[in-house]
């Protein structure tokens, strides 16, 4: 078993930092703008914004994950935190049971920061905090406990990508990891299929931001991802969404050494019947297509399934 490297937290939890940056976080709740949809709720005192969210955040379930890219899952798993809901509304998500409802259960700091010192002793290579960014405050107070008590894996922000950079850079010496969805890019169909304005905007601010702070994805002796950005980009039916512009994106304002996994995984789901040409696979040809034009742009760290 390779030693635990010391992760990006650890050196804020010696000088004081980490705290200040939970008792930051906590502001934002009171009138919520954490992410950027701000809905401007109280959730401090319970009201409930778009994401269904208040004070406490939702688990719905917790576990090491070998189907996450090799870098993360390695031969111990990549220790997941799905947290339930999410600020996007996608039409199509294949995972509506834990985005979309009311499904989990409420976790204070303590039981979440017990969740991430459980995951360490499984032996998991890092802690995947999945949709998290509804719940920025309260990882952020997780965190702080958990490494209080030890929990020294680096941290993977896994999300949809429609993030707030005022949060973001509240997490800047926090997360180690960043795994962010480039979804699209153009914006009617973002907001016809995922319910928020001004994706492609946020997103690709989102996306700089994340590989300002950690870099071009890191990986140790083992090939285990230690430090850097992994970006996700689902290809979708009839390209509604605009990959190569995406790609160019990657290409020309972030690097061309980006880590990226191209996903072929597209299927129905969720209200996609509703929504044709949503209500269909891609095709072998169509995901051939994106790989071609990926590496037409020089992007060759693809990890593609």
């Amino acid at each position: 078993m390779s030693p635990i490297r010391e992760p990006a937290y650890f050196d804020m939890l010696k000088n004081g930092r980490l705290e200040q940056r939970v008792a930051a976080a906590a502001g934002h709740l009171h009138a919520c703008d954490v992410c950027p949809l701000q809905c401007g709720v109280d959730r401090a005192a319970g009201e409930l914004g778009l994401c269904k969210i208040g004070m406490l955040a939702q688990v719905s379930s917790y576990g090491p994950h070998y189907g996450e890219e090799s870098p993360l899952s390695g031969w111990r798993g990549s220790g997941t935190i799905f947290f339930s809901r999410c600020n996007l509304r996608c039409v199509y998500c294949q995972n509506a049971d834990i985005s979309q409802i009311d499904f989990g259960r409420e976790v204070d700091g303590k039981a979440l920061a017990a969740i991430m010192l459980k995951l360490q002793a499984m032996g998991c290579h890092n802690i995947n905090l999945v949709s998290p960014t509804h719940v920025i405050p309260q990882i952020l107070e997780a965190v702080n406990l958990a490494a209080q008590k030890g929990l020294r894996l680096p941290l993977v922000y896994n999300t949809g990508g429609y993030d707030s950079l005022e949060m973001l850079r509240l997490l800047d010496g926090v997360v180690d990891i960043y795994m962010p969805d480039m979804k699209y890019s153009d914006a009617a169909i973002a907001r016809k299929y995922s319910g928020v304005k001004d994706y492609p905007q946020i997103n690709q601010a989102a996306v700089l931001e994340m590989h300002r702070q950690v870099g071009d994805l890191q990986l140790d002796e083992n090939a285990i991802a230690i430090r850097g950005l992994l970006v996700r980009h689902l290809v979708l039916p009839n390209d509604m969404a605009g990959s190569e512009i995406i790609l160019g994106f990657l290409a020309e304002s972030v690097s061309t050494q980006v880590y990226l996994n191209i996903m072929a995984q597209y299927h129905p789901a969720y209200r996609s019947d509703e929504f044709p040409p949503l209500n269909q696979r891609i095709t072998h040809q169509e995901y051939q297509q994106v790989i071609k034009m990926a590496q037409e742009y020089g992007l060759n760290r693809l990890d593609q399934h």
